[in-house]
């Protein structure tokens, strides 16, 4: 159980090779707004991953002790996942990066309609409007 084994012996290397697989930090984020979540949820709330892959990264995830597995033998089984005390303190990161995506978002959404009107003006003052 643990991080993943980092070629420069670096625990920061090691962390963000945890967490930077693909889909890895938007599970994270999805367990973290929903809580405990059983595994046909999560694949939902995580568009476009396949059951493989979703599947993947959690197993690796609980490996290194960020989320924890319960299954429960009924039929059918039950899988839920959610984050362990470890995976929390990831909470303030996570956080962090939403709010920075979000900014970030928006601010290319300005850009993007502002040139867009500096093109339409443009293109009436070459037609003479």
């Amino acid at each position: 159980m643990g991080l993943p084994h980092s070629e420069a012996g670096c625990p920061m290397d090691a962390l963000l090779r945890l967490l930077m697989g693909p889909w890895t930090t938007y599970i994270l984020w999805v367990l973290q707004q929903n809580g405990p979540t059983r595994f046909g949820a999560l694949k939902r709330k995580v568009p476009g991953i396949s059951a493989k892959v979703l599947t993947e990264r959690l197993r690796m995830l609980e490996g290194a002790g960020v989320i924890f597995r319960n299954y429960e033998a009924k039929i059918p089984p039950e899988v839920t996942y959610g984050l362990t005390a470890r995976g929390r303190e990831l909470d303030q990161v996570l956080d962090s990066l939403n709010q920075l995506a979000r900014r970030w978002q928006a601010e290319d959404n300005a850009a993007v309609a502002g040139s867009q009107g500096v093109a339409a003006m443009s293109a009436a003052a070459a037609h003479g409007r």
